[in-house]
């Protein structure tokens, strides 16, 4: 067959051979700890590649040993998973939190600079600020808004041009929407590498997913993701992501393996069902949002509405930003309320279809309070700064008709 198929198609078989699974359509949950070896020499090749004491051999394939290091359920589900991103490799975490902690302890060593846009993710943020420091690795960050030549000398009047390893972005940026270059920070990364280190770009994509935006095709180094979220997106499931290329990942699921923070075969399985709908999905929650934040642009009650959506050529790099590097507005919408903490805590009790809960990306419509839920631990000036205020709201829209959200959303607005 010379057609080269999409993703959203291979979604239902690529990396699965029926054969060997006694002809099952559908790849079974290998509910299993360990491997049986045909002969003690195979298990030897076998721990030599698994523990990097040599390469593989021209056709040779790692074989199974142990769910800790590999299991047939993750193996394929990380195939698939390459496709949309069009990475070399995959590894598949236990959360999200797990491979970018994992990713974070591979690439950053004691007395290393980490450079990080802001906001992230609250754990993200914790994580960086909080436990990085225990191991005497320091965080730099930069807002929207810096150029590439303030980035440079924020880096180099911190006295960390020669101890930067990594930065570390996420766009769109939780829970704000606001937007980072992906270029731009892999330029930002190459200006302080050299022939003796590289400087290497991770970007978190989670709010994106892996449909609306390809950070690799942009100079990424590593693209990570909460799997609880889009490629989950059932509420069912915790997992979280990391592709990039050969090189990089074998550090990635070396390190994994030392850890044992992988996906489970019963996780893995889930997320090969949720990854045959993902895009029909996606798509719907896209258009979901696209009419939600209609409806609120034009409510008197709302102050802002953080949408990529809203972004117009007034916006200057925003916009140009999200004309390079997004392929969708997204599902995600934050908006600010008229008045305050008790404004937004009456919306969010009011909510009958919505639920009221953290995470995001699933079947259902979300909503939270970021500044004393998700974010309430990041620093209080910070969020100032952020514009993450207690007036603000976070929605996640999900494929429910979009007309009984707008009701709830109405109604909880005391409409």
């Amino acid at each position: 067959m010379d057609t080269k198929l999409r993703p959203e198609s291979l979604m239902m078989s690529y990396g699965y051979k029926p054969a060997l699974s006694e002809g099952a359509i559908k790849c079974p949950i290998f509910q299993t700890s360990t491997f049986v070896f045909q002969t003690a020499e195979e298990g030897k090749a076998f721990f030599e590649v698994a523990y990097g004491l040599r390469e593989k051999q021209e056709g040779e394939e790692l074989g199974l040993i142990y769910s800790r290091i590999n299991n047939p359920d993750l193996e394929i589900l990380e195939n698939r998973l390459t496709l949309w991103d069009g990475a070399e490799d995959c590894a598949v975490f236990e959360s999200g939190m797990a491979a970018i902690t994992t990713v974070l302890l591979e690439f950053l060593k004691p007395g290393d600079c980490i450079l990080i846009s802001s906001p992230l993710y609250g754990g993200s943020d914790h994580f960086i600020r909080k436990i990085l420091p225990k191991f005497h690795i320091r965080a730099l960050t930069f807002t929207v808004g810096q150029s590439k030549q303030d980035v440079i000398r924020l880096v180099e009047q911190a006295g960390c041009a020669e101890s930067l390893a990594m930065v570390y972005i996420e766009t769109p940026a939780n829970p704000t929407n606001d937007l980072i270059d992906i270029e731009e920070s892999k330029a930002i990364a190459q200006h302080f590498s050299n022939q003796d280190k590289e400087v290497y770009l991770a970007v978190d994509n989670t709010y994106m997913g892996p449909l609306w935006q390809h950070p690799l095709q942009h100079g990424a180094d590593l693209v990570l993701y909460s799997a609880t979220k889009y490629l989950g997106g059932h509420s069912d499931l915790i997992a979280g992501a990391c592709l990039g290329s050969k090189s990089l990942m074998t550090r990635v699921k070396g390190l994994r393996t030392f850890l044992g923070n992988m996906a489970s075969p019963h996780t893995g399985w889930l997320l090969l069902r949720s990854l045959e709908t993902l895009k029909i999905r996606m798509d719907q929650q896209a258009r979901n949002a696209e009419i939600v934040a209609d409806f609120l642009n034009g409510h008197p009650k709302v102050e802002k509405v953080y949408y990529l959506g809203n972004l117009t050529a007034a916006d200057g790099r925003a916009m140009e930003i999200k004309d390079q590097q997004c392929l969708s507005n997204g599902a995600m919408i934050s908006f600010d309320i008229q008045g305050g903490a008790h404004e937004a805590y009456q919306f969010l009790n009011s909510l009958k279809l919505i639920k009221l809960a953290v995470s995001l990306g699933s079947t259902e419509s979300l909503a939270e309070h970021p500044a004393t839920m998700t974010h309430i631990d990041v620093d209080t000036d910070l969020k100032t700064q952020l514009g993450i205020s207690e007036k603000m709201i976070r929605l996640s829209i999900g494929i429910e008709n979009a007309k009984d959200l707008l009701w709830d959303i109405n109604q909880a607005l005391g409409g």
